[in-house]
């Protein structure tokens, strides 16, 4: 079983920065793809970025790609969300996942509690 807790969620003005923070314990993560999916206000969950479990593999939405890059530090069970040029549409709350590399969210069997991030 996996816990996953994120942090680094915060307010920002648009065309700032974030890194948003995915810290996981139990066994075993390391085994895991890991994600990041957003819900907008009043939006459907949004897949945002995958990444295989040894880090060698990253996917993108086409709405970030060129401003976020995910990235896995395996050592310290965490994983990344590093946010540029952040937009107003990009404010939504923000979880992490575990489970298998897919943009669909019922391929991840855990999920985070979530971290806001708003961009105003």
């Amino acid at each position: 079983h996996v816990q996953l807790v994120e942090s680094g969620g915060g307010s920002v003005q648009a065309g700032g920065s974030l890194r948003l923070s995915c810290e996981a314990s139990g066994y075993p993560y390391i085994s895991y793809c890991m994600g990041w999916f957003r819900r907008a206000p009043g939006k459907e969950l949004e897949w945002v970025s995958s990444i295989s479990s040894d880090g060698s593999n990253t996917y993108y939405a086409d709405s970030v790609k060129g401003r976020f890059t995910i990235s896995r530090d395996n050592a310290k069970n965490t994983i990344y969300l590093q946010m540029n040029s952040l937009k107003s549409e990009d404010t939504a709350l923000y979880y992490c996942a575990a489970g298998s590399m897919s943009w669909a969210d019922t391929a991840y069997k855990y999920w985070g509690q979530g971290t806001q991030v708003t961009v105003s």
